[in-house]
């Protein structure tokens, strides 16, 4: 049995299923301000049947709210995620590779990641953390990459404590390089948030932001990881001009060729727009950015992970306006684009299971609950 308050277990369970209290609120039949109370310990939680009624809306145990257990891992994770958790805690030299030959990996791993073929990808993080060791201090390039690839594919897994880790050891091998300290702190960013950490989120990747002129990629994406953390934490005016600042630097010239792997540019400006609408719980103009953003060239040459994940948070959504056809599609869209972001991410598995149980079921998304097993 935990110390910590039902009230912040909630609130932490409530974050990492990327609800709003208002949506909490509305699928329990309560108020926001019933939820709120709750959170911050103001009202008892002392009737197990409310208690199970919220563990049934979180998609978790009760005992996991009532602090007796751990809980336990959830859906289909891919094989390797346990070679992966122990390839992190060895602290040997690791077996030596030509720096040229880990090379070719990291560009294999980095494309993998980016088809979202993660089952695969999993397979091959093992053998490159253990050849990452081996190079970090005469070449540092190569294991931050690796460590931010790691890092990324164990926060889609629903990892991101592990993820958190692989993202430090990122940040531990960047040394002093200013740039390397920009990389890992965008897997930073992504980490702390995936774990509701947004506050710090925002000032991790704030801070690591290189102050050099002209901006980079890695400037706008590191402004738009702070800007998505503010939205999280409700600050609309925050996360505004965080955006407006990231979009003039997309409007340059590219001063590099994104060797840093953040597919940055006016399409990912536009798509963080709707997504901190979304964390904001502005459904409305969400929606009616991501019509927009769904016509236009820069959104189908983004990698499929980047568009399948963005494809997640509009079904979000359309959730929160109530619209379970629009959810729907855009869940079937998002697995035609890339099929493991829906099959192994556990936030996809979750809006699944909330659209599949409601009657009737949108058919696309029957057939998809039932492909994961959520259905029989």
């Amino acid at each position: 049995m935990t110390d910590e308050p039902i009230g912040r277990r909630l609130a932490r369970w409530r974050l990492r299923r990327r609800m709003t209290q208002q949506m909490l609120a509305d699928r329990l039949g309560k108020s926001k301000s019933w939820v709120d109370k709750v959170e911050r310990g103001v009202r008892a939680l002392d009737r197990y049947s409310v208690v199970q009624e919220i563990a049934e809306v979180l998609r978790i145990h009760p005992t996991v709210l009532l602090g007796e257990e751990r809980p336990q891992p959830e859906g289909r994770t891919p094989a390797g995620v346990d070679r992966i958790r122990a390839a992190l805690a060895r602290y040997d030299a690791g077996r030596r590779l030509p720096a040229a030959e880990l090379q070719r990996h990291v560009e294999h791993a980095w494309l993998t990641y980016r088809y979202a073929h993660y089952a695969h990808l999993v397979r091959l993080l093992p053998d490159l953390l253990d050849a990452a060791r081996s190079l970090r201090a005469e070449l540092p390039e190569l294991p931050v990459q690796v460590y931010r690839i790691t890092s990324s594919a164990l926060v889609k897994l629903g990892e991101a404590e592990l993820g958190w880790l692989a993202a430090d050891r990122a940040m531990t091998a960047a040394g002093d390089e200013p740039l390397l300290i920009g990389a890992a702190a965008v897997s930073v960013g992504q980490a702390l948030r995936a774990l509701g950490r947004h506050r710090l989120a925002s000032a991790v990747t704030l801070a690591a932001a290189p102050r050099d002129v002209p901006a980079s990629a890695l400037d706008g994406t590191l402004l738009l990881q702070a800007a998505l953390a503010a939205a999280s934490s409700g600050d609309a005016r925050g996360a505004g001009g965080l955006i407006d600042r990231a979009a003039e630097i997309a409007t340059r010239p590219p001063g590099d060729d994104d060797r840093h792997r953040t597919s940055f540019g006016p399409a990912a400006v536009e798509l963080a727009r709707v997504v901190a609408a979304v964390e904001l719980g502005d459904a409305g103009a969400a929606l009616c950015r991501h019509e927009r953003v769904n016509r236009d060239d820069g959104w189908r040459a983004l990698p499929a992970e980047y568009r399948g994940a963005y494809l997640l948070d509009v079904a979000r959504a359309y959730l929160q306006v109530g619209d379970l056809r629009g959810a729907g599609r855009t869940l079937v869209e998002a697995d035609g684009v890339a099929p493991a972001e829906v099959r192994w991410r556990p936030v996809a598995r979750t809006l699944v299971a909330e659209i599949a149980r409601r009657h009737p079921a949108p058919a696309g998304v029957a057939r998809l609950a039932a492909s994961v097993g959520l259905m029989r």
